[in-house]
């Protein structure tokens, strides 16, 4: 174990802040909205752990074509700089947009890896995406792991022709997760050790579960998921240790539902220099685990200072399935 490992606090909660979308560009006004709102957000939540679910900087061009972000590795370095000003252990996943121009992944992780701070791993060379890692997280009082955390990289864009859209968790990424998992949990007592996954772009699960369980948020555009999949979502149902996934993406949607026992958790968007909708402040979601359950809980900390502990209910919006909801209901009744 790590002298300066993940661990449970002593009364056995483990706090989690996701950041999602900062989209830091240059360090303009906006950017320094978006720290300071970071930076309210960690005095008051105080967390374990922080984590960065992509699109921490915006590399890709403007409308007048030209990338905006002329020094990555210095955008990346000021996006994080209030979590390591703090001395609070992160991670991050990369989104879509941070490496489009100017920079590859392998030279952003390069960056990561030099922050004090950081609890990022480049994860294996021979799969897909570049930060593939699992962080365990100890218990309180002993030296045995209490819960794990999954960090995958969904991509940016397709590398399939006759696929358009966005990049997924490949086939050679689930194949890592099961083995992780196995690997994992072979020495576990009991039941699995409870997890939580962390990647950028929305499985299309994200639709499925809006479509077909009650869910709780707001769901104000399209779920941008990849049009094919590799089967990471049924990996999870497999394994059985996953309780919850979160990802960003979908700036404007910060939903959660629950489908065949996973909860599907979108972030709330954290960054201004980038679309949002009026009335839809920005933020960012609080994760809150208890050492020894497999339950997690979780609130969104917004730019005034509001918390939004319970969000507006959401049922089954397709007739069908709102039609098999209450005929499913009415047996559960009987």
């Amino acid at each position: 174990m790590k002298e300066n490992a993940l661990r449970f606090r002593e009364d056995g909660t483990f706090k989690i802040v996701q950041f999602t979308d900062i989209h830091w560009k240059d360090g303009s006004e906006r950017d320094l909205k978006s720290k300071a709102l970071m930076d309210s957000v960690l005095a008051a939540e105080l967390p374990d752990f922080v984590m960065f679910t992509g699109d921490v900087i915006y590399t890709g061009e403007d409308a007048d074509g030209p990338s905006v972000c002329v020094d990555p590795l210095v955008a990346f370095r000021e996006a994080v700089s209030v979590v390591e000003q703090r001395g609070i252990p992160w991670g991050v996943v990369f989104g879509n947009h941070d490496t489009e121009f100017g920079i590859t992944r392998e030279e952003l992780m390069d960056e990561v890896l030099k922050r004090p701070f950081g609890y990022t791993e480049r994860g294996p060379k021979d799969i897909q995406g570049v930060g593939n890692y699992v962080l365990p997280v100890w218990g309180r009082t002993n030296d045995k792991v209490a819960a794990l955390l999954y960090a995958l990289d969904s991509g940016d864009y397709s590398r399939n022709a006759r696929v358009p859209g966005y990049g997924w968790i490949g086939h050679d990424q689930v194949q890592w997760y099961l083995r992780q998992s196995q690997q994992w949990n072979s020495g576990s007592e009991g039941d699995d050790l409870p997890a939580l996954a962390f990647f950028h772009i929305p499985l299309p699960e994200y639709q499925t579960v809006w479509d077909q369980e009650i869910c709780y948020g707001s769901k104000n555009e399209n779920v941008c998921s990849a049009r094919t999949q590799a089967g990471f979502f049924s990996a999870m149902l497999e394994q059985g240790d996953v309780m919850a996934t979160f990802c960003g993406h979908d700036h404007v949607n910060d939903y959660w539902g629950e489908l065949y026992g996973i909860r599907l958790y979108y972030g709330r968007a954290t960054g201004y220099n980038t679309y949002g909708k009026e009335g839809f402040n920005r933020g960012a979601r609080v994760i809150r685990l208890t050492e020894g359950e497999r339950k997690l809980e979780s609130w969104l900390r917004l730019d005034d200072g509001s918390v939004v502990g319970q969000q507006p209910e959401h049922l089954p919006g397709n007739p069908l399935f709102a039609r098999r909801f209450a005929e499913t209901k009415r047996m559960l009744l009987k």
